[in-house]
């Protein structure tokens, strides 16, 4: 490890390190091995004072603090054993399933197979609301799921595209997609709000986007991010899916190195996943209206652009519903978000999916960072769905009764 240079300063977090980099002719899988960014995802965005989330293995922990004292670097360690925190929550999974919960429980984490049969499940009992099907396949073979929400009460309906899972490890992002499609089901007769929406839009809801990449964090890899595609050159797995999209493809915030965790891949939507969710936006283009990716963490509503510090077009409209989605959610738990063009929001970043949405036709696409601000970073504890998703729903709901009412 060498040339640690800026200041951090931490407020919440586990562990936080300025600029880490290592000598240009190491191997990268060791790198990753050494240091796991989680907020940033990526070297590029680190400058000075950024506050920066690492996961460091124990025995390098021995070398790096008194590396960081001395080079008078601020830290916090939040969580001191990762590996006992990730044992906790699969002991407490293990637990759950030996006793039998009736029916389906939507408070805690679901591996990719009880997902897909929740889907089919739903998809015989509540097919009056519910159209399952899959828009292609993955790159290990897994079909690429999507639910088709509303009520089929005539032939054109404008629609609301809902992804999550696009990261692996964002485990909140699929857990939020269920519940949305609960409460779809659960509330329809009893809130006229909901029964306006299925009324009168589709939702397209994809669970898990990143099928293998979330099979994989559940089996072999908790901290896994990328899809699972092989690369004949690197021994390295994998390809950022939200680097991938044919926009400003592998500019600023990408990276050619198949190694790092925001490697763009050999060529836009080279990933199966990718291309499948693109092929289905772009047939359905002049119907979809708006375009939700669900990600963690960070507490924050973005919109377009990702790529550059620009003005949408559409600015007003898009940011008076941002506004009122990030009070609304609020109004819940007291939970503030911060919004804004995801570029000055979050950081720079190009071949993003929302990016793509909005350049394709679709004049509103935002993508959340759900729960929470680093505390508990990727491990967001089960305890939290509930709440993370009440309040999540809310700015969900805000947005659709928006696109309802004005602005397009």
């Amino acid at each position: 490890l060498y040339n640690v240079e800026n200041l951090i300063q931490k407020s919440g977090g586990y562990l936080n390190i300025s600029w880490i980099m290592m000598p240009g002719n190491s191997d990268q899988e060791e790198v990753k091995k050494i240091v796991d960014l989680w907020q940033p995802s990526s070297i590029f965005h680190i400058s000075e004072g950024t506050v920066t989330d690492v996961r460091v293995p124990g025995n390098s922990s021995q070398i790096l603090l008194p590396y960081l004292q001395q080079a008078n670097i601020k830290y916090t360690i939040i969580i001191s054993d990762l590996q006992k925190a990730i044992e906790k929550q699969s002991r407490l999974r293990s637990c759950r399933n030996r006793r039998s919960v009736p029916g389906y429980n939507y408070e805690v984490y679901h591996s990719l197979e009880e997902i897909q049969s929740w889907m089919y499940r739903l998809n015989k009992t509540h097919s009056d609301l519910i159209h399952m099907f899959s828009v292609g396949k993955s790159y290990e073979g897994r079909p690429l799921f999507v639910l088709k929400l509303g009520k089929r009460s005539r032939p054109y309906k404008r629609a609301v595209w809902i992804d999550c899972g696009i990261h692996a490890r964002e485990w909140i992002g699929p857990a939020f997609c269920q519940w949305f499609v609960k409460e779809a089901l659960q509330t329809y007769q009893s809130d006229p709000a909901m029964r306006r929406m299925l009324n009168q839009l589709y939702f397209y809801i994809m669970p898990v986007f990143n099928v293998d990449g979330y099979h994989f964090s559940w089996t072999h890899d908790r901290f896994w991010r990328k899809t699972r595609s092989k690369n004949s050159q690197f021994h390295c797995h994998g390809v950022d899916a939200n680097r991938n999209w044919k926009v400003k493809w592998c500019d600023e915030g990408a990276s050619f190195h198949p190694c790092d965790d925001t490697y763009c891949g050999p060529f836009p939507e080279s990933e199966p996943e990718v291309k499948a969710v693109a092929h289905f936006l772009r047939k359905h283009r002049k119907q979809i209206k708006a375009y939700l990716s669900f990600h963690a963490y960070a507490q924050m509503l973005l919109y377009p652009y990702s790529y550059k510090y620009a003005t949408i077009p559409n600015f007003s409209c898009v940011e008076s519903a941002a506004y009122n989605a990030v009070n609304a959610l609020q109004s819940a738990y007291g939970i503030r978000y911060r919004y804004g063009p995801a570029s000055s929001t979050l950081y720079v970043s190009s071949g993003s999916s929302m990016d793509w949405a909005y350049k394709n036709g679709i004049p509103y696409a935002f993508a959340f960072e759900l729960r929470d601000t680093g505390h508990f970073g990727f491990l967001l504890p089960e305890a939290l769905i509930k709440p993370t998703c009440t309040e999540t729903m809310l700015a969900v709901k805000n947005i659709t009764m928006h696109l309802l009412k004005k602005c397009h």
